[in-house]
Parts: C-alpha cells; sequence; structure tokens
C-alpha cells in the first residue's frame, strides 16, 4: 500500500508548480521500495524521442517548434505541450479534436455535431483556418477548402502557445498545433490492428525498418481504412489514408526523407436542430442524398539536413499538397416561428480545388566563446496556393420537425452561384538569435519580414442575366518580432518571459468586407516556469499570459457584411503536468483560466466576452498497468474527465451556453507479448448539452454523445 500513498502525494503536489520540489521528496520517500530502483537512469534514457519523436512514453524532452531548433522544452521561452503517440495510443484518438482534449490552453470540438473541420481555440483564439501544420509547415483551409488531419500518421503532436509569427508567419495571436509525420526508423518493427464499434470499422498497419545491412537505406508503411459515422443517423465518416515514407541516410551528417500520404474522407457537414425546440438533438433536418463534406488530397514533400561539422548545418523542408472537396447541405435556413413546427431550408453546395507548394529553407550556425554559446538561424520560406471554388446557393423544401419527412436532392433549388479563382503568393525571411551565457541564461531575439500577394478572380451568377465580374489583388506585408529570456535556476527548474507578435492577413473572401481590409494583428506578454525533475519522467509548466489581437473580423447580426471590430484581449493562467510515474501509471493535469474581453467594437459589444471563450477548463488523465501472472496478462485502467466552462454563444452575450463535464475511459488487456484487446469509451454517461448556437439561423449543435470501441492489435 505504500506505491498508492506515494503516488497520491506526488498527485497533489503537481497542482501547485512551487510546491513541487519538496513534495517530490515525500514521493521518493513514500513511493519507493526497501530496494529501489535506480530512477535517475530510467529518466535519461526513456523519457525522450529528439526533437520529433518518437517518444518513449507521455513525456516529451525536446521539440523543435518552439525555436525551428532541436531544443530541449525546458529551454524554451514559451509554454510547449506535447501528445505523443504513447498518450493517443492510450486514450484511443480518432482526430485532432480528442487529440487536444486534454492539452491546457486549448479548447477543441468547440463546434459539437459540426464536424467539417479542425476546430479549436489555443488561449481563447480561433486558430483552426491558420494554425495548424504538418511538419513546421502550415497546413491551412482557404475559404471552404481545407482538409482534417488523420492522427494515426503522425507520431507526435506539438503545441505552441502564444503568438508564433516571428518563426511560422501568417498566424493568429493564440498558438500552432504542429503534426509531426510518422518517419523511417533505425529497427523494423510493426503493428497491425482492427476496431469496431457502433456502426464502426476500421483497419490499419504501421511498419518499416532498414533496407540495407548498412541502414543507410529505410522504410516505413502506414495505412488505415475506415468506414464508420459520427455518432447519428445519417452520418459519415469514411477513411482511406495510405503513407509511405523513405528515408536515404548515407552518414550521421546527411539524412534525406520523402514523405508522401493519399488522404481520402468521405464524411457529413453540420447536423443541428432549433435552438429550444426540444426535439432529439440527433433529429436529422437535412437531405442525406445532398449531405457530404469528401475530401481527396495528395501530398509529396521532402525533409532534408546537413552538418557540416564546423558549426553549420542546413535544413529544406518543402510539400506539394493537391486536395478536391466536394461540400453539399441542407441546413435550418431561419429561426423556427413560434407556434409552428415548419421550418425554412438553405442549400450549400462547395466544389473546391487546390494546389499548393511550400518550402522552408534553414541556415543554422552554432558557435561557443567561452561563457557564450550561440545559436543563430536564418531563413526563407515560400508558399503557392492556388484554389479554385464554385459555390451554389439555394433553398430547399421546408420540413417539419417533429415528423421529418425527406425529399432528396430533387428539392434543392440553387439561385446563386459564385466561382472564385484565388491566387496567393507568401515570401517569408527570418532571423533568430539563441545566446546562451554561463550555461544559465538563454535570450532568444527573433524578427521576420512577410509579405503577402493575394489575386481575386470572382464571377457572381445572380440569375435572370445579372452578372458580377471582377479581379482584387491585394498586398500584405508585415515586420513581426520576439524576444525571450529563459533563466535555469537549476538544472531541473527554468523561468521564462517572452514578448511576442503575430500577423494574420485577412482570408481570400473580402467581398463582404465593410471597409478595406487590414491584416489582424496581435501581441502577447508571456512569464512562467517550467520543472522536469530528474528523479522522475515528467514535465509541469506554468504559464501566465497577456494577449491581445486587433483588427479582428465579426459578421454583423443578419450575416451581410463582415466588420474589423477592433480589439479583443484575453488574459490567463495555464498549468499543466504529464507524468510518466513509473513502468506502471500515468498521469496528465491540465487547468486553463481565460479573462477574455472584447475592448473594442463597432456593433455594441464591448466590454463582452467572446463567443465560445470559457472562463475555465480543467481535465485530469489517469491509467494504471495492473500486472499479470501466471496464465493472466498485465491489465491496463484508464478513466479521465475533461471540464468546460460556461460560455456565450454570440458577441452580444445574448445566448449562454452550460458548462459541460465529460467522462471518458479505456481498458487494455495483453493478451500476449505481441497481441493486446483494448476497449475506450468517450463520453461515458452520454452527457449531452449544447455546444454552440449559430445565432442567424438560432441553430443548435450540441456535443458528442457516448462512443465505445474496441481494438485488437498485434504488434512485431
Amino acid at each position: 500500500m505504500r506505491r498508492p500513498r506515494g503516488t497520491a502525494a506526488l498527485l497533489a503536489c503537481g497542482t501547485a508548480l512551487g510546491l513541487i520540489q519538496p513534495c517530490l521528496a515525500l514521493a521518493q520517500d513514500a513511493g519507493a521500495p526497501v530496494t529501489q530502483i535506480d530512477l535517475d537512469t530510467v529518466v535519461i534514457d526513456g523519457g525522450t524521442g529528439g526533437a520529433v519523436g518518437p517518444d518513449a512514453t507521455i513525456v516529451a524532452g525536446d521539440t523543435a517548434v518552439g525555436s525551428k531548433t532541436d531544443t530541449p522544452i525546458l529551454d524554451v521561452p514559451a509554454a510547449v505541450s506535447v501528445v505523443t503517440e504513447e498518450e493517443m495510443r492510450q486514450r484511443g484518438v480518432d482526430n485532432l479534436d480528442e487529440v487536444l482534449a486534454y492539452t491546457a490552453g486549448v479548447s477543441s470540438d468547440i463546434y459539437g455535431s459540426d464536424d467539417r473541420y479542425d476546430f479549436y481555440l489555443i488561449r481563447g483564439f480561433y486558430q483552426s483556418n491558420y494554425g495548424t501544420y504538418r511538419d513546421g509547415l502550415p497546413n491551412r483551409n482557404w475559404n471552404f477548402t481545407g482538409s482534417r488531419i488523420e492522427p494515426y500518421g503522425a507520431q507526435r503532436f506539438e503545441v505552441l502557445k502564444g503568438s508564433t509569427s516571428t518563426l511560422f508567419g501568417l498566424n493568429g495571436p493564440g498558438g500552432l498545433v504542429n503534426a509531426i509525420s510518422k518517419r523511417p526508423q533505425d529497427q523494423a518493427f510493426g503493428e497491425v490492428y482492427t476496431s469496431f464499434g457502433d456502426g464502426h470499422i476500421e483497419t490499419g498497419t504501421d511498419f518499416g525498418g532498414p533496407l540495407t545491412a548498412t541502414g543507410d537505406w529505410s522504410y516505413r508503411m502506414t495505412a488505415k481504412w475506415q468506414d464508420g459515422n459520427n455518432g447519428e443517423d445519417f452520418t459519415q465518416d469514411d477513411r482511406l489514408y495510405v503513407a509511405p515514407a523513405l528515408t536515404w541516410s548515407p552518414d550521421a551528417a546527411t539524412s534525406l526523407t520523402i514523405l508522401g500520404d493519399y488522404n481520402k474522407r468521405e464524411g457529413n457537414t453540420s447536423h443541428g436542430i432549433p435552438f429550444g425546440s426540444g426535439i432529439d438533438p440527433d433529429t436529422f433536418l437535412g437531405e442525406s442524398d445532398y449531405d457530404a463534406m469528401d475530401t481527396e488530397e495528395f501530398n509529396i514533400g521532402w525533409l532534408f539536413s546537413h552538418d557540416f561539422d564546423n558549426g553549420l548545418e542546413v535544413r529544406s523542408n518543402a510539400r506539394y499538397t493537391n486536395l478536391d472537396l466536394t461540400y453539399e447541405s441542407v441546413f435550418p435556413g431561419s429561426p423556427l416561428v413560434s407556434g409552428s413546427s415548419s421550418i425554412a431550408r438553405s442549400s450549400l453546395g462547395v466544389y473546391g480545388k487546390s494546389e499548393s507548394f511550400l518550402i522552408d529553407n534553414q541556415l543554422q550556425y552554432d558557435a561557443s566563446l567561452g561563457l557564450f554559446d550561440s545559436r543563430t538561424l536564418i531563413g526563407l520560406d515560400y508558399s503557392h496556393y492556388d484554389i479554385t471554388e464554385t459555390r451554389d446557393d439555394g433553398t430547399a423544401s421546408p420540413i417539419d420537425i417533429t415528423k421529418p419527412s425527406h425529399c432528396g436532392r430533387g428539392c434543392v433549388v440553387p439561385y446563386r452561384q459564385l466561382i472564385d479563382n484565388t491566387e496567393i503568393e507568401i515570401v517569408g525571411l527570418y532571423a533568430q538569435e539563441e545566446l546562451t551565457i554561463d550555461e544559465r541564461w538563454i535570450l532568444t531575439l527573433g524578427g521576420r519580414y512577410d509579405h503577402v500577394e493575394q489575386t481575386n478572380d470572382y464571377d457572381y451568377d445572380y440569375g435572370g442575366g445579372f452578372l458580377s465580374q471582377g479581379t482584387d489583388a491585394v498586398t500584405d506585408e508585415a515586420f513581426t518580432s520576439r524576444l525571450g529570456l529563459t533563466y535555469k535556476a537549476t538544472d531541473e527548474v527554468s523561468l521564462y518571459a517572452n514578448y511576442s507578435e503575430s500577423f494574420q492577413p485577412i482570408g481570400t473572401s473580402r467581398a463582404f468586407l465593410a471597409a478595406p481590409a487590414e491584416p489582424q494583428e496581435g501581441t502577447q506578454y508571456e512569464v512562467g516556469a517550467k520543472y522536469r525533475p530528474e528523479a522522475v519522467d515528467a514535465l509541469f509548466t506554468l504559464a501566465l499570459f497577456d494577449l491581445t489581437q486587433s483588427n479582428v473580423t465579426q459578421w454583423d447580426p443578419n450575416f451581410t457584411a463582415q466588420y474589423q471590430l477592433g480589439e479583443v484581449n484575453v488574459r490567463g493562467v495555464e498549468l499543466e503536468g504529464k507524468m510518466a510515474l513509473d513502468d506502471r501509471m500515468n498521469l496528465t493535469l491540465a487547468y486553463s483560466y481565460w479573462d477574455a474581453e472584447i475592448e473594442e467594437d463597432i456593433l455594441g459589444n464591448a466590454g463582452n466576452r467572446p463567443q465560445l471563450v470559457p472562463e475555465h477548463l480543467a481535465s485530469i488523465w489517469a491509467d494504471y498497468t495492473i500486472p499479470g501472472e501466471g496464465m493472466f496478462g498485465d491489465l491496463t485502467l484508464g478513466a479521465g474527465l475533461r471540464y468546460f466552462g460556461p460560455s456565450f454563444a454570440d458577441d452580444a452575450n445574448t445566448i449562454d451556453l452550460d458548462a459541460r463535464t465529460t467522462v471518458d475511459a479505456a481498458l487494455t488487456y495483453k493478451i500476449t507479448d505481441t497481441a493486446t484487446l483494448q476497449v475506450n469509451a468517450t463520453n461515458i454517461f452520454d452527457k449531452r448539452t449544447v455546444a454552440h448556437v449559430d445565432t442567424f439561423s438560432d441553430t443548435a449543435y450540441y456535443n458528442d454523445g457516448r462512443t465505445v470501441r474496441g481494438t485488437l492489435r498485434y504488434t512485431w
């Protein structure tokens, strides 16, 4: 019974960063048997897989997302969270919402049953269109044309919080999410699995290893097939994902990895019901024949690095993407009239195609001069996008919400077509200096210049012979800066502070702006502390921040015009702890406090809270392994709790959204050394609340209900 008491002591202490050091001593005294294992050795070798993974536990030690250089998280002057492959497997994640669900400073699944894209907030700011990256390169959505990331193709997800434009260019002030693709490994490995549940079946494989005896060539193949739904009738979540990878490394100084993937998804658009109607939240009011969120995507790219062995290293990352989108939806087009059960409906069809090429070239020089260690980074990145969207706006026959009768594609009547051809070219030049003084002080200075050119050729056909055509060509540019300071108080504890800026031009759709567009600009002030104990594989982060964004866009109440409403500020506190306490128990703790306010607004919302931004977010996940004995294998039990505080559905703060708490669980049984059976359940009590309300049509979207899935996995 001594081990549980020691574990409990550490968990209680982990909630306050300032008390961690004395509490750790208590955990060591109470939790270790008389014949102790050398825990220091376990931590040094088992807690990190380098800057990109793969990681041995749920705790990552190094990252490149905070500086574009291989750096211990302890040394980065910003808050960084990493969701490792081990953590994703324990929780059985299936999409980016679930990946981010237990991360401090992040609110995911913000639109509930709206499953079109990966929607999330970081530090209270919407980051979904600009804030998702793959291998350090943007994975942006332009207008409607975009895709969702396949978590099975990633070996870790990194979350860099705060303004990031100095390194990554166009982005909002909240931060970014960077997926690290699975890459070839030095040793042979493999797995096959199948998952099953209500309306869901999938199978996949991931294997690879050296191709030659010398190990200079290695490969990896990752694939997944899925036939599923989103937990409701008339929903779909079918996927086919194939990702080959090949690495050539002729010596220790040179590496070239080719990454490719084919990602086809057939899904559904947003499904909601009239707010306050009292009907079953899963009632389908669209048309199944005209309901699709289908994407077909092909990516090919490279990761190259060469170390000249004199302090100079060159790196190049690139990716070409070809994406096709079919988006069709019938949805409530106006609020439900009091006393009536019939509701008007609108339709929208979008057919998009996007081609893009992105490249980031970096030159790094390391030097040591007595008390000073210098790491200088210079980079040049380039992005080019060609996007074509054909949009059909229309209507559909009204429907009785109490006795829905569907009419198929025949009742969809388009009345307007918009064709938009967009070309975007982005050039960014950046430089960064990381100066370490006496091994204790790390000064980080950075600056970046971005030049963005957008050209829109549009053709609007309103019917009846009325035609509108034109070309818009706009240029945005900005210089952003960053200043960070880290103090290594001990080898285990660091204190940091930073100032950073963000730059986010208005996207491709500017036709509805009421005034000439101005780039959205953000500034952040942040201080924090990090603790990575030597005796336990763990990482604790405490951050306090003040973020402001100006020139923020917002639709008017009738959705007829867009305004840049002025200024939004979010001040907050984040606390996160990730602990692999031993080979049996893992624990993740996260808490976020957001004091958010619209400070300037021409629509009369100044002083209000921004929509969908709660004041409090909290989560905890723990799993414990009961060792097997004799004919019985190891049994791992896991459970998690997520709390999302009250918020508002609109900036006017007229619609309250209740707090919600959901409980998740997992059970894994080790059948043999190479075979496991795992069962994961999300929202096990099937708690349903309104997650979002579309104020234009008064449509409510509920959070996802209970999902239970089993997975049989074989590894070698």
